[in-house]
């Protein structure tokens, strides 16, 4: 089964190399080919050269012929992106590789994909991982959800490699609240530590955003268990934890007063908006999630908010 991967940023490509290098023919689709066909790397991620195996096209009706679809685009262009593709992808496999919640309907990626190509099969991968990390052949473990466990088996099959490990699961609402989730706590994470709060403040944040990750996903039929492996608490460990994490730093960008370099996608943003409106559409009290909507958006200033969370009433855990 052949593989194409649509986006040519750092996470498309370390997943073109990673593919390639376990001996799997790629197909990298990209909008801007020119560097990429020159270099044989993304200016996203320096120092990684793509395998020969690997080929580049700017033409999105190559996608199509490939069986297994990686979509590693942004979460708020995959409407987009999926809309330009004018074949129906009947019986394609598409595996969403981004994270958040989609603005206009308030959904996960794959529900997304099947609003727009309802012939096609979708899937999510997602958890703790760097792009650095998977192009380099570095140990990564991540979560495969799909709903067709069959379909999720094959797949686990066809795009693991020695290094890169999936973990099956049909639990697709769980594998992409996490995902989405964790960002945001991430960006308040940043926040709290640029601000100068200290490790123990961070751990609290981690502790009660996990929280918040756990209600809302029960609440609209994740599994509570899903939030505990590596598409939850593994990848908001990590995204916490690390100034890898481009959500992490924008997030001690507002801690610490400074600019932040706006061609840089940070996904936590829009995720954290989208949440907002679902949390209030279902009746949940989400306060970190809605702290950082107005942090990101500049509504209230660090000292406000922190100042809110910390005036909120004593409760039971």
């Amino acid at each position: 089964m052949s593989i194409a991967v649509v986006g040519g940023g750092a996470f498309g490509t370390a997943l073109a190399i990673s593919m390639a290098q376990s001996g799997a023919e790629v197909m990298l689709w990209a909008r801007d080919v020119s560097a990429l066909i020159s270099t044989r790397q993304s200016v996203h991620l320096p120092g990684a050269f793509l395998p020969n195996l690997v080929s580049i096209s700017s033409k999105l009706e190559d996608v199509a012929k490939a069986n297994a679809i990686l979509l590693a685009i942004p979460m708020q262009s995959l409407s987009i992106v999926l809309t330009q593709i004018s074949s129906t992808l009947e019986g394609k496999r598409l595996i969403a590789c981004c994270k958040g919640v989609d603005l206009s309907t308030l959904t996960g990626p794959t529900k997304v994909i099947e609003n727009i190509k309802p012939l096609s099969i979708p899937a999510i991968l997602t958890g703790p991982s760097f792009a650095a990390d998977i192009a380099k052949g570095l140990p990564t473990a991540l979560t495969l959800a799909c709903c067709d466990d069959a379909v999720g088996q094959s797949l686990q099959k066809q795009l693991s490699t020695p290094s890169f490990r999936l973990y099956r699961s049909t639990d697709v609402v769980g594998a992409e609240l996490g995902g989405a989730l964790k960002n945001v706590v991430a960006i308040a994470c940043g926040a709290c530590v640029g601000r100068g709060m200290g490790d123990s403040a961070r751990a609290a944040l981690m502790t009660r955003g996990f929280a918040e990750m756990v209600k809302l996903a029960t609440h609209l039929g994740s599994k509570p268990d899903t939030m505990t492996g590596l598409s939850g608490m593994g990848d908001l460990a990590l995204t916490c934890m690390s100034e890898q994490s481009r959500n992490f730093r924008f997030g001690l960008s507002i801690g610490r007063q400074e600019e932040f370099d706006a061609s840089v996608t940070v996904e936590g943003v829009k995720t954290a908006e989208a949440v907002t409106r679902l949390a209030h559409q279902v009746g949940l009290d989400m306060p970190i999630c809605k702290m950082v909507y107005n942090l990101s958006t500049k509504r209230v200033s660090v000292k406000t908010a922190i100042q809110a969370l910390l005036s909120r009433p004593l409760k039971e855990e």
